[in-house]
């Protein structure tokens, strides 16, 4: 598995958006993410997360890191 890179919450935001994820609503720095066939995320908008963050994340999302390092 390759390891996961640092990113911002912008940057994982507009990688899943290329899944299909819309933001639904935000409240404060998070951002709340839905997609049709897929359980909704919630992304903090910080400038860097912390790598068990994303990694929460993605699990949530159905993505293994290879692919969301595509993605970006």
């Amino acid at each position: 598995m390759p390891p996961l890179p640092v990113c911002s919450g912008a940057q994982t935001i507009r990688a899943l958006e290329k899944v299909g994820y819309r933001v639904i609503r935000t409240e404060g720095s998070h951002v709340r993410l839905n997609c049709p066939g897929r359980p909704p995320v919630t992304v903090p908008l910080h400038r860097e997360l912390d790598r068990g963050t994303l990694r929460s994340i993605l699990r949530q999302a159905q993505l293994a890191p290879a692919e969301f390092i595509a993605l970006l």
